[in-house]
Order: C-alpha cells, then structure tokens, then sequence
C-alpha cells in the first residue's frame, strides 16, 4: 500500500499554486476542491480518467469549489494542478480492476443480446442496480460503468433514485437520462434528454408512498421507451439508489429492485448483513445475481451540514451552471399565472390505500425561497404522473402587487401555468 501527500511530488519551478504531479501505472490522486475556489487540471503525458471519462491532453479543465474526485492512471501519467486543494492524497490501492471486470461482464451481456433474434425478453440488456451505506462510493462506480459503456459505443440509461443528492439534476428528483457519451468530469451527466419527476424533499420518508409511486412511474416510462428503442433496450440500465439499507430503507431499495427487474445488484463495501438479506430475498429468481464489491478507500466521508452545502450548490448550478457559466433570468408573474400544488401530506402513512391527494398552496410570502417544478400536466389531477420541465425559485411575494418574482434558467415564458411544492429550500448567495 502507498499513500502520499500529492504535494510531496510538487515541483516548486511552477509557482506556489501549480504543481506537476506523477501518477505510477494503477494508481489515483483523490482531490477535494476547498470551498473558496476554483481547481485547474491539465494532463501532459499519459491517460488519465475521472469517473472513468478520459481526459483530454494539454488542456486546462476547472473545478468548482467543493467538487470531490479521483484521477486514475491505468499506465501512468504526469499532469499539473493549478490552485489549493482541500485535501489530496496518491494512492496505489484501488478497486478499479474489480469495477473494470464488471464492465466486461456487462459488455459480454450487451454483445449477447444484439445478436439475439428471439422474444423481447431475452433482447434485454444488463439492468444494474448499485446499493450500499452513505459514502460507499455508488455514485461513482455508476458514472464509471456509464463513461466505460458510452465509450464502448453503447447507450445505457441512467437512473437516479437518490433523492438526496441528485447527479442529473436538483435535489428532491427521481429522475433518468440516456447516456451517449462518457460522463462529462465537470458538467456532469447530460440534462437535455432526462425524464425528471418532483418528489420535492431529500428524504424518503417525507411521503413514502408518493416516492414508491414516482420509482414505479419512471420504471413504466422507461419500459414504454426500451418497448421502441432496441438500442437503449440492448444497452440496459445503470441504477444509482439512496444511501439507506436498513428499515424501512431496505425495503424501498427490494421495492426498486423488482419494480425496475434488476438482473445485477451491486454491493459496494462490507455489508455482510445486507448480502445475506439480498441473497435470502432473491434465492429463487435466478435471473438477479447479487454481487459484493469492495468499496474504494479513498471514499470522502460527508456530514449533514457538508451534504447541506452539497445540495445548496447542486441548487446553485442549475441556474448558473457548474462554473457560473449560464445565465440565470429574473421574472415576475401575476398570482393568476400560477397554480401551486402539494402531493399528498407530509410523513403520510405508506400503507394507505387512498388516493395521494393534489392540494393547492395559498400564495403567501411562505413560497419565498421554495425551489417549485414545472409540471407538464395539463390539469391538477395529473400533475403525479407527469415528468416536470424545469424548476424555478421563489425570491419574492408581492401580496399587495399580487405578483411574484422568480429566478428562471430560460428567459422563455414559462412552458406550464401548474407548479409542485415540496420541501426545498435554496438560500441564494
């Protein structure tokens, strides 16, 4: 095992702030962005990889503030960083042979089904479904299964179901996007193509039922979807799930499974009892392998009030972009142009067999600071099975005025009069 401070590697000719570092073949630096700026990264020699995307040489890429991640080599690279971090450590102990296996794995699968001319089942590529504890690094292992699978040449479908920190778009989403390229290390995971539904809080347990209606909602859309494109159906799912396995937890995570027919469960980490739990679970459906992983070491550990943070920022670049690179626009509307709905009530009992209700928000100086979907739905009573376009924020209520003021990430009218409230919040700084 090698750990070392990258700093040790610096050459000082470069300036206090640029340093040239030098990876050995298999092995990764893993860099936290520090809070009050920006990070710069340029690969001179070799190939490097972040969330398995191959960076391109000889050009600068820039890093918010906050931003976590690893560079890998598989045969060794120089490259320079240019700026503080918060943390930076080399190491030489990865699982990435383990993850680059799976891959092949799953490539062997897609290969299989493209050649496969009998039913619809059997032309069903790999659906996998990653699970583990907070900070396990599923995520991350997602985006690198999705980057390697794109470069192959596939178009695997990214879902979501990690509602409390979102990788497609704002927090509070259960959404899925089809991913063509490799995972973009800065920008993320492609927006324009996504089906996003508005759960509206960052835990399950703020509506139980509504979170289970909107998991099997996307699982009937994407079926729709793969039913007429052979291509996404061939090239299978990636799964990305909350960070919570016990409890009530536990059965959510046996909810997606089914609800979307996983073929592959991923394990990541030592989670002895949650193996067994699955193995027991899905003893007889030999179509679902369960897989134990082991989890990267170099894992960063988040508390609530860095998660917090994470989400306000998630909030932040849907307006502004990843590097403040877009526009965000200020609007009014009038009290009329806008009907505010919440589903269902809050810690709502899960096994009620009623309808969610569609309730109508009084516009008040409560909006203020709420983050609100767009919905697509043409009446209220569809407003739980429709996709949303976009969101907006609430920066003022005019009572007097009847008028309210909203930040937008289009200067297009808004595409729907129909808005969804949860629970989340921004706090604009």
């Amino acid at each position: 095992m090698s750990y070392s401070d990258a700093t040790v590697a610096a050459a000082t000719e470069f300036g206090p702030q640029v340093r040239r570092v030098m990876l050995e073949k298999q092995s990764e630096i893993r860099i936290q962005v520090p809070q009050i700026s920006a990070l710069k990264l340029r690969v001179l020699h070799g190939k490097v990889e972040i969330f398995g995307s191959e960076l391109p040489r000889n050009t600068w890429l820039t890093f918010p503030p906050l931003q976590q991640f690893a560079v890998f080599t598989w045969y060794g690279a120089t490259f320079e960083i240019d700026g503080v971090t918060e943390t930076d450590t080399i190491s030489d102990e990865t699982p990435m042979i383990s993850y680059l296996n799976v891959h092949n794995s799953l490539q062997v699968q897609r290969h299989r089904v493209t050649s496969s001319t009998r039913d619809y089942d059997s032309s069903q590529g790999p659906r996998v479904i990653i699970v583990g504890d907070t900070d396990s690094g599923k995520s991350t292992l997602a985006k690198m299964l999705l980057s390697w699978a794109a470069k192959d040449g596939c178009k695997p479908t990214f879902v979501d179901l990690n509602i409390g920190q979102s990788s497609i778009t704002i927090p509070g989403t259960i959404a899925a996007t089809s991913v063509e390229m490799p995972v973009d290390p800065v920008e993320g995971l492609p927006l324009h193509k996504a089906l996003v539904h508005y759960f509206g809080h960052n835990t399950a347990t703020n509506n139980v039922r509504l979170y289970k209606y909107l998991v099997e909602e996307l699982a009937r859309e994407l079926e729709e979807e793969f039913a007429i494109n052979a291509e996404s159906r061939r090239s299978g799912m990636v799964i990305d799930t909350m960070g919570w396995t016990s409890g009530l937890g536990y059965q959510l995570l046996l909810h997606a499974i089914r609800t979307f027919n996983a073929s592959l469960v991923i394990v990541l980490g030592q989670e002895t009892e949650l193996v067994y739990d699955l193995n027991k679970a899905f003893k007889f459906k030999k179509n679902v392998q369960i897989l134990n992983l082991e989890r990267s070491s170099g894992v960063f550990s988040r508390f609530s009030d860095f998660r917090k943070m994470l989400r306000n920022i998630s909030i932040q670049r849907y307006f502004s972009g990843a590097t403040n690179n877009l526009t965000a626009y200020t609007k009014t509307a009038k009290f009329t142009d806008m009907q505010v709905y919440r589903i269902g009530a809050l810690l709502e009992k899960s096994r009620s067999t009623e309808p969610l209700r569609i309730t109508p928000v009084l516009i008040d100086k409560d909006l203020v600071n709420t983050v609100l979907a767009i919905s697509y739905a043409k009446q209220p009573h569809h407003i739980i099975s429709s996709i949303v376009a976009g969101f907006v924020y609430i920066t003022d209520v005019d009572l007097g005025e009847e008028r309210i003021t909203y930040l937008s990430p289009s200067a297009a009218e808004l595409p729907s009069k129909i808005f969804i409230m949860g629970t989340l919040t921004w706090h604009k700084t």
